[in-house]
């Protein structure tokens, strides 16, 4: 029975600036820096232990429309060790890695064969096998029409392979490029559908599969959980899939519930704890803390908001290799919940509350930054959600202030 194993992979992001993070230890901050290099490694070793017949790498191989030379020159170490191993690699070019930005160029193996702006056909074969790939990569960063009538099956081939950076309509994760229908993917009449885009690791559909494999290296506390590719072998009458975890550094969210604890050095011990339930071997974890029902005294309190508690249980991880690094720590219910109390006080607080209810006054304030031309590259967008948050996290930090003089 004919029979095609690939690697499918998408939104490698290659030499992300990880921005907001410099002041992580220089040795973790040196992991996290290289990580998407790292994962990149993985999947070619990956490739070729399993002596796969191709990789599809589906779009955003690089984090900016300048590819770095660094960037370029690692993915280009790699695309020759596959073609060492006669492995061939199929690419696209995303939004974010689109054909039209400036960048010194770096030409990479005769085994790479990368898609132009139009949709079009390449053939892969092997012995009694053979392959129509579809696909295009992003003549510019925004695509926002519907590409999918350009993808026409062809006939004369034993496998059909759609090639897609685009947004799944329904799901509000990232921008609306190159947007398409479930219904329209499957109506091609395609074997595999391998996607990119999206960083959240989702099948669609089986049979045929369609799928978004997710990043290969999470980049920040909202790309969280386990990252990689997958690998795919396809014959005639079945289709598997194995996924291959590709990080060496995981984002989490850790929640800590305090409800038994009555002292600091009781909700010190309790955090290491849960901590170590995370740790994972041979691979580090940034680790984002959200502790529940804290019923501490007010000096005890202060000692959690000004940094004492994080700072505690970062002391000795740093030198780890397997590190669980907490970044950030969170009280879900601070001096915050005296609400009504300070009200009652004074008519200061209430007009602070009415202020920190206004969520427009947040926009206000984050604005100039979304606008600057520089700073706008390195931001991600803010949810409606994670604006009340921030805005929650500004009243509690200003209260402390008030509550310590």
């Amino acid at each position: 029975m004919k029979e095609i194993k690939f690697i499918h992979a998408a939104d490698l992001h290659l030499d992300s600036p990880m921005t907001g993070l410099s002041q992580l230890p220089k040795e973790i901050f040196t992991v996290l820096k290289d990580s998407t290099f790292e994962a990149l490694r993985k999947i070619t070793d990956t490739a070729i232990e399993h002596q796969v017949d191709f990789v599809i790498l589906a779009g955003d191989l690089f984090d900016e429309q300048d590819r770095s030379v660094r960037a370029q020159t690692r993915l280009r170490k790699e695309m020759e060790r596959l073609e060492a191993h006669r492995i061939s690699v199929y690419i696209i070019h995303g939004n974010h890695d689109h054909l039209n930005g400036s960048w010194i160029h770096l030409d990479m193996p005769a085994n790479v064969h990368i898609f132009g702006e139009h949709v079009e056909v390449k053939e892969f074969t092997k012995p009694n096998t053979t392959v129509y790939l579809y696909g295009f990569s992003y003549e510019k960063r925004h695509i926002n029409e519907n590409r999918l009538p350009e993808y026409v099956k062809k006939d004369m081939a034993d496998f059909h392979i759609g090639i897609l950076h685009g947004h799944f309509e329904g799901s509000s994760e990232h921008q609306p490029y190159a947007p398409f229908r479930l219904k329209e993917l499957i109506d091609k009449r395609f074997d595999y559908w391998a996607l990119g885009h999206i960083h959240k690791r989702s099948i669609l559909h089986e049979n045929p599969y369609i799928l978004y494999p997710g990043n290969i290296q999470g980049r920040n506390k909202k790309e969280t959980g386990e990252k990689g590719c997958y690998l795919v072998t396809m014959n005639q009458a079945d289709t598997k899939l194995e996924f291959i975890e590709t990080a060496v550094i995981q984002w989490e969210h850790l929640k800590v519930d305090g409800q038994e604890v009555k002292q600091f050095q009781d909700l010190y011990v309790l955090c290491q704890r849960a901590m170590e339930e995370k740790r994972k071997l041979g691979k580090g974890v940034l680790l984002s803390i959200t502790l529940r029902n804290i019923r501490l005294d007010d000096k005890e309190l202060t000692s959690v908001f000004n940094g004492d508690l994080l700072q505690a249980l970062q002391e000795e991880e740093g030198e780890e290799d397997s590190f669980v690094w907490p970044i950030k720590i969170e009280v879900e219910q601070s001096i915050s919940w005296n609400r009504s109390k300070l009200e009652k006080e004074s008519d200061f607080y209430l007009e602070l509350f009415r202020a920190a209810d206004n969520l427009e006054n947040i926009q206000d304030s984050i604005s100039p930054l979304y606008n600057h031309p520089t700073a706008a590259k390195f931001l991600l967008s803010l949810s409606d959600k994670e604006k009340l948050e921030l805005q929650q996290q500004a009243l509690n930090t200003l209260l402390d202030l008030i509550h310590k003089k």
